[in-house]
């Protein structure tokens, strides 16, 4: 094996500047944890008041997905997440393809973001169009991003401070509502009162967006310190922790307003839970929240994509001159950054409800594939089949499978139109970049990392 190279060797190489608080809030800022309000009225509306139900539902079947995902990185801790980990364990075509397919999840989890800020501003000043704050936005998001990982992780941890303290508020404001009328059914917002259980699992699997942030936390492997210990843990506890502030807020706001018939409109009905609890204060400092949570979600979303558009291009896959290029000075992959605010102008012509329906397809299918990979990579390549070994890497990534192809079969038909065509344009261009198959796509060259070794990985990029 080589020797690693000296600090005046020409290599750049990602910094290992991340801790655990910082892995966490990187994830929630990924989530938004306002996003519980972003789909409130439409769940409540399918699962006839029962949206806390359908989030339990939702969130047990994500930790058993985030479960595999921590499995996964202590094998490979490296940035590239479902890419890297499919790609290692069932080959570069199949790793090629789940890539591709997570494009979806990250690519349009931006543009959402984007969209809702100009919506909600363009809404509190209608002079200024949308076009106007779409475009500020990704200007700023994306400079912070050039700056580095260090400054998006300060930036989140002010982003979501403003949401903390929103939803303490909120929560407040709640509770002295419910107080002030007759008590309400503390189980009917769960799974009481005439709930329909075909309802409830319909609405879970539109609510599996609101988890996407775990898998994002898996990315920074390469810039986190001891990863395979970390990140692992910092995936279950964003997932875990994200799913109970869904359920908690969730909760409070049926229990405050029960009567989900007599929302205005479903797709804003957010707006009629704060009007109800708080009058028009409580509305504006929600609009105000929120819109900081977006700016946290796009600037998560966007340095997640931008390094899996790293990982492929240091594997070749994709123009290696181009996304496999690190930054000497700033020493992160910032043109992967300026292509992804290329990528997010779309924003300004794609529909919220288009754009939505290009996610769920490719963070599924990405979450399929990392359940299968732990089975894979542990159970048949490693030969760990004890009763306890099969139980940790056979039984629970196998309920993850399930689990994530049920939601998967719930996905709407334009969802599937959509995702299938994204797929099948993947694969044509996989064709081309194999020559019919004839030969195989360039590996990830990645160095193993020990445990206790927080050396730089030796990935050698232009200068």
């Amino acid at each position: 094996m080589s020797n690693p190279p000296t600090p005046h060797s020409g290599t750049t190489h990602l910094q290992r500047v991340l801790g655990m608080p910082s892995l966490v809030l990187f994830g929630l800022a990924y989530m938004v944890p306002l996003t519980v309000f972003t789909t409130y009225g439409i769940v409540t509306d399918l699962t006839e008041g029962h949206l806390p139900g359908a989030y339990v539902v939702t969130l047990t079947a994500m930790l058993f997905t985030a479960y595999s995902y921590g499995r996964m990185v202590r094998a490979h801790p490296y940035a590239g997440s479902a890419y890297t980990y499919t790609q290692k364990s069932f080959g570069p075509h199949l790793g090629f393809m789940t890539g591709w397919a997570l494009m979806l999840d990250y690519v349009f989890l931006p543009m959402i973001n984007y969209l809702v800020i100009g919506i909600y501003l363009n809404a509190a000043f209608d002079v200024i169009p949308i076009w106007v704050w779409i475009l500020a936005a990704i200007a700023l998001v994306t400079g912070l991003n050039v700056l580095g990982i260090r400054m998006v992780s300060r930036m989140n941890f002010i982003l979501i401070a403003i949401q903390v303290v929103f939803i303490v508020v909120f929560l407040v404001a709640a509770l002295r509502a419910v107080a002030g009328d007759p008590l309400p059914s503390l189980t009917a917002p769960f799974f009481g009162d005439g709930a329909d259980t075909s309802k409830i699992f319909g609405g879970a699997a539109i609510l599996c967006l609101s988890f996407l942030g775990f898998d994002a936390v898996s990315t920074l492997s390469e810039e986190t310190h001891d990863p395979r210990r970390r990140v692992p843990r910092a995936i279950m506890l964003t997932t875990l922790t994200g799913g109970v502030m869904f359920i908690v807020i969730s909760y409070v706001g049926h229990l405050a307003f029960p009567d989900w018939r007599s929302f205005t409109d479903v797709d804003s009905a957010a707006l009629d839970v704060m009007k109800h609890i708080g009058g028009a204060l409580l509305a504006a400092f929600f609009t105000a929240a929120y819109i900081s949570g977006c700016f946290a979600s796009a600037m998560a979303s966007q340095a997640s994509v931008s390094r899996i558009l790293y990982a492929m291009g240091r594997d070749g896959v994709l123009p290696r001159r181009f996304f496999g290029y690190l930054h000497p000075r700033f020493r992160n992959p910032v043109r992967a950054t300026l292509a992804v605010a290329a990528m997010s102008l779309v924003a300004l012509i794609i529909s919220l409800e288009l754009a939505s329906a290009m996610i769920s397809f490719g963070a599924l299918v990405a979450f399929s594939f990392v359940n299968l990979s732990v089975i894979k990579h542990y159970v048949l390549d490693e030969g760990r089949r004890t009763t306890a070994d099969l139980v940790r890497y056979g039984v629970l990534p196998a309920i993850g499978v399930l689990l994530s192809l049920w939601l998967w079969t719930s996905l709407s038909g334009l969802t599937f139109i959509v995702g299938l065509s994204w797929v099948g344009a993947g694969f044509v261009y996989l064709i081309g970049l194999t020559r019919m198959f004839t030969r195989r796509p360039p590996e990830l060259r990645l160095s193993e990392l020990d445990p206790e070794d927080e050396t730089e990985p030796r990935t050698v990029v232009e200068s």
